[in-house]
């Protein structure tokens, strides 16, 4: 595998892992959360929908990288 594909591949393993461990806070937020705890996840759920941009972002540069060679 060259380095891009890894790299790709790797990409792609932390948009999978981000977008899981965000339906995951957007459901805890669905669920009967503490006022306290409410802001916190919050907080949780923007940081990760944060980080998923910017993988989806580094995943579309790579890929149109990728094309330009072929």
């Amino acid at each position: 595998m060259h380095g891009e594909d890894v790299h790709l591949v790797e990409i792609e393993r932390q948009i999978a892992a981000t977008a899981a461990k965000l339906r995951e806070l957007i459901e805890q937020s669905a669920a009967h959360v503490a006022p306290m705890n409410e802001e916190l996840v919050g907080q949780r759920i923007d940081d990760q929908a944060a980080r998923l941009e910017i993988l989806i972002r580094r995943r579309e540069e790579l890929l149109r990288a990728r094309s330009g060679k072929d």
